[in-house]
């Protein structure tokens, strides 16, 4: 049945956000700072860089879709030409911490510090104000909460607790961000991210397909959002490319589908909801 809450323009039954984490190397400089010594450890993440993002912009360029790139300020001083690149695409840019270290409710001025170093890069090197955050590894707290109100964000996207967004409530009870929920399901990392300290198996690519063709599915018929989370050193590969592709394409042969950015997603919601 379909959550008669969930509006979306032009009477669309799911909002879709293809979302990319371009971490880079700070994915796996934030797990261990001493591979910082191992260039092989550090390239997986140099490739998102170098020819995941080009790719992946090419690809939303011929299928006329707009993403949505969370991006740490480490990436955007490491690699502005890329990141520049997303801007001139006519994507958004969102806040994606400084080094995408992990979030410990036991150091809030490291928060403060991830926060604050992040929006300094993105105004400095892009010239743009996020209007949207994501968390590292979808960790919070209640210290972030407060932060994301302090600096005026539209939307938090950090959280798994729903398939519809919802208004954020802040630990002071007052009200917060729109929360854009994500579930590790339809994220990438999950299925074909590997580490030689810590290996598991990489899926086939028909693996991903079908977890990500069946919650589209279900979330199509229920009405909701369909956050699809990818990482440009993960989904950049080139099969993985292909997949993202057919994905988009599939999407498209359903009926009454909002293709949007993270922000205009947010807007939306509240247009709706805050206003009835």
């Amino acid at each position: 049945m379909i959550d008669k809450s969930v509006r979306w323009p032009g009477g669309a039954r799911i909002a879709v956000m293809l979302t990319f984490d371009f971490d880079a190397e700070t994915l796996w400089l934030s797990r261990d700072p001493a591979n910082a010594r191992r260039p092989g450890t550090l390239s997986q993440g140099t490739y998102g860089a170098k020819v995941g993002v080009p790719k992946i912009l090419e690809l939303l360029r011929d299928e006329e879709v707009r993403g949505t790139f969370f991006v740490p300020g480490w990436t955007a001083e490491h690699h502005a030409g890329r990141a520049e690149m997303i801007v001139a695409g006519g994507h958004e840019v969102a806040h994606h911490s400084y080094s995408h270290a992990w979030i410990d409710p036991d150091f809030p001025e490291k928060e403060v510090e991830e926060m604050e170093k992040g929006l300094e890069a993105l105004k400095r090197v892009l010239g743009v104000v996020p209007r949207g955050y994501r968390s590292p590894a979808g960790e919070s707290s209640d210290n972030m909460l407060n932060l994301l109100q302090k600096h005026n964000f539209l939307y938090d996207s950090s959280l798994l607790d729903d398939v519809v967004p919802y208004r954020l409530t802040l630990p002071g009870g007052g009200s917060g961000p729109v929360e854009l929920p994500w579930h590790w399901s339809t994220d990438d990392a999950p299925h074909a991210l590997f580490s030689i300290k810590s290996p598991r198996p990489i899926f086939p690519n028909s693996h991903l397909l079908e977890i990500f063709q069946d919650e589209f599915r279900e979330i199509h018929r229920w009405g909701g959002l369909f956050n699809l989370v990818m990482h440009p050193q993960i989904i950049g590969r080139p099969s993985r490319i292909a997949l993202l592709r057919e994905m988009i394409g599939w999407i498209k042969g359903f009926p009454d589908v909002w293709f949007a950015t993270g922000t205009e997603v947010a807007e939306a919601w509240i247009a709706a909801h805050d206003a009835a």
